[in-house]
């Protein structure tokens, strides 16, 4: 399914890569009562280990397995309700969004704790900018763009704890994926 990297290296591994994915597709096809959303998918980590499946290649399927779900999602929501109410729904989740890039006292994010490593603030920020100038209907954003950005790092109180950006842009995500 996917390619090895060679025994001197790293990938993930091969046993929890393949068992995830057949878990997802059987879960996709409805054979199992068990579902899988598309936290699950973004929560997935596996071991690296020698020899491994290429972690990019994973990762990139991980991707489109994600969109996949978010997409049938849809479907099936807006097969019950309408597509109205899908983008209602869209709508209020991007409100939500926005209204946190708007906080008053202007801090977006917590802060890190004294000597604990977070995210650049600025390098945050500056993808938050962008967010919101799509959600102002001013820039183009995609899933993908929010997905691959990169932050700095920085410690202590100069930077954001990651686990509070790590869940905004992931539920951004859903939101940029729901409208694509």
């Amino acid at each position: 399914m996917f390619n090895n990297v060679p025994p001197y290296r790293t990938g993930y591994a091969r046993d929890e890569v393949d068992e995830f994915f057949e878990h997802a597709r059987q879960a996709y096809e409805g054979r199992t009562a068990e579902r899988v959303t598309s936290a699950d998918i973004q929560a997935s980590t596996f071991d690296l280990v020698r020899g491994g499946y290429n972690t990019h290649e994973v990762d990139a399927a991980l991707d489109r397995l994600e969109a996949a779900f978010i997409a049938r999602q849809r479907a099936e929501y807006v097969s019950a309700n309408g597509q109205q109410a899908w983008m209602n729904a869209l709508a209020e989740r991007a409100r939500t969004l926005y209204g946190r890039l708007g906080r008053p006292d202007g801090e977006k994010f917590a802060p890190a704790e004294r000597g604990q490593q977070g995210y650049n603030m600025d390098d945050v920020d500056d993808l938050c900018d962008r967010l919101v100038g799509y959600f102002d209907r001013q820039e183009p954003l995609t899933a993908a763009e929010v997905r691959s950005a990169t932050f700095g790092r920085a410690r202590g109180p100069e930077a954001y704890e990651e686990s509070s950006v790590d869940a905004f842009f992931s539920r951004a995500v859903e939101v940029l994926l729901g409208v694509e």
